[in-house]
This record gives structure tokens, sequence and C-alpha cells, in this order.
């Protein structure tokens, strides 16, 4: 049930995948599993097919709740990569230095799966209800293989101290008062804002643009939040090619009036082409 090493370093790949066939769903149509509309819309018309609410009630709570969802997936999100650190989050490899029990790790274990979680929930609401359901079944299974994978990672790395903290700490259904005494470190605010623009911008997508009932305006929110978060964290590591990448993706869709697809194959193209010219980083002596 663990993840393995090959899903945790192309964790980020693997999820792009399940969300665009989330999107794509290809049996809609073929099967009688759901319909060319978006779930945030087919659950207030199911609603009130059923009589639980009239649409006009049940269209604005569904709202409400997509809303609630997306505000609890971006502050977990913020709040955890605040405290555990950019380069930790973002490693390809899982990392295993002291124990963190800082921030939301003293109440439950794992905030940054959990808020993936929340705002997956809010992102497959703009799929088909049978994409919707695919996509959060098969991220449900990959957040807990990825989860069961770092505990047992950081439990032979860390031994007793990590194995006392997991017995003071739930995995995920946080306790609202925690045992363990604030750490004292301090969270990287800006960094976790900067980096984790695709949970904001979700929220921002439910909590003010699903109000203007535009499944178009929606989508183009999405892309630009993701493609924002990749700019974001590319100007972490490698800021000159991620530069220029960018200046290419608005060469490409602005000067040349490129349709989006186009201009980011030529940005990825760009991005590719300077990160192999730039020289490579030599390790430290004495680095592990």
């Amino acid at each position: 049930m663990r993840a393995t090493a090959f899903e945790f370093r192309f964790r980020m790949i693997i999820q792009i995948v399940i969300v665009f066939l989330g999107f794509w769903a290809p049996w809609v149509g073929g099967w009688a599993f759901g319909w060319r509309i978006s779930t945030l819309e087919w659950l207030p018309l199911e609603m009130s097919r059923l009589g639980l609410a009239s649409f006009t009630v049940a269209a604005p709570l569904v709202i409400v709740l997509a809303s609630l969802a997306a505000l609890a997936g971006a502050v977990l999100r913020v709040w955890g990569t605040a405290y555990l650190g950019y380069s930790t989050v973002h490693h390809s490899d899982m990392q295993a230095g002291a124990v963190m029990a800082g921030g939301p790790y003293r109440y439950l274990r794992n905030p940054l799966y959990l808020g993936g979680w929340f705002m997956m929930l809010a992102v497959s609401l703009l799929m088909s209800p049978g994409g919707a359901l695919f996509t959060m079944v098969l991220e449900s299974v990959f957040f807990l293989r990825l989860i069961l994978g770092e505990e047992a990672f950081l439990a032979k790395q860390l031994g007793q101290p990590y194995r006392e903290y997991l017995s003071a700490v739930p995995r995920v259904f946080p306790r609202l008062r925690s045992s363990l005494p604030p750490t004292g470190k301090r969270p990287q605010w800006l960094i976790a804002i900067a980096t984790e623009v695709l949970p904001i911008g979700t929220f921002v997508i439910m909590a003010v643009l699903a109000w203007f009932y535009d499944q178009q305006l929606m989508l183009e929110g999405l892309f630009w939040s993701f493609l924002a978060s990749l700019v974001a964290r590319g100007l972490m590591r490698s800021w000159i090619p991620t530069l220029i990448s960018a200046a290419a993706f608005a060469a490409a869709s602005w000067a040349f009036h490129l349709n989006w697809l186009r201009a980011l194959l030529i940005a990825v193209g760009a991005w590719l082409i300077v990160r192999a010219m730039m020289p490579r980083r030599e390790p430290k002596p004495g680095a592990a």
C-alpha cells in the first residue's frame, strides 16, 4: 500500500495525469455515468430533482461549500509549507531531518496532504460527475500511499522520537488541542504564499469566479493559477531558465497570437534549452 520512491519522485506528474483524465472523462457518453456538465452545476440540479432544496438555494449552497473546501486546502497548504520549508515540501526525494512538530504539525501529521485533498475536492467540482468521482478516488488512494510511504521512511530514519510523535499526533483527522509544546520554529510565510499559488488560486476561483456561473472563466482561472505556481516554484530553483521561459510564453501568446497550448510548449522548450546550457552547481566540499 506504500508509495514507491518512483511515485514520490514523480508525484506531481502523476497528479497532473489524474486531473487531466478527470477533466477529459472519456467514459462520459459511452457509459451512463454522468453528463458533460460540471459537478458544480450537476449537484444543485440533482438536489432540486430530489426535492432536497430548490435550485436557487442549492446553487449558492454548493458554491459556499466548495469555497470552504478550497479555503481549507489553501490554509493547510500555506501553513504546512511555511513551517516545513519549501525545499523539503517540493524535494524530489523523501527528506528526514528533525521531527517536525511545529505549526499545523502539532495537530495532525499530514497537513499538506490533507490540504491537497481539499484543493482537489474543489477542483473536481469543475469536472463532470464521473470525472470528479474518478479523480477523488484515485487522489485519495494516491495520497494515502504517499503518507504510508513517508511514515515508514521517517520511522526508519528518525527512530524512537518519530514513533513517539506518531502516537501523539493523528494522521489526517486533526485534534483541536495539542499536547506538544511549540517548537519555536519561525514560519516562512512569504515563501509559502508565493509557492502555494495553486491552492490560493483555487480558493479565489470558488469564492469569486464561481458566482459568475461561467465554466470557461473558472477553467481559465485554474490554468493560470497552475501556470503561476510553476513559475513561482521555478524561480525558487532555477530563476534564469524560468524567467526566459515565462518571457517566451508571453511573447508566443501575445506577440504572435498563439493559443496557450502552443505557447506553453514553446516555453517548456525554452526552459529545457536554457537549463541545459547553464553550468551545473557543484556540491560544496564536505556536503553529503
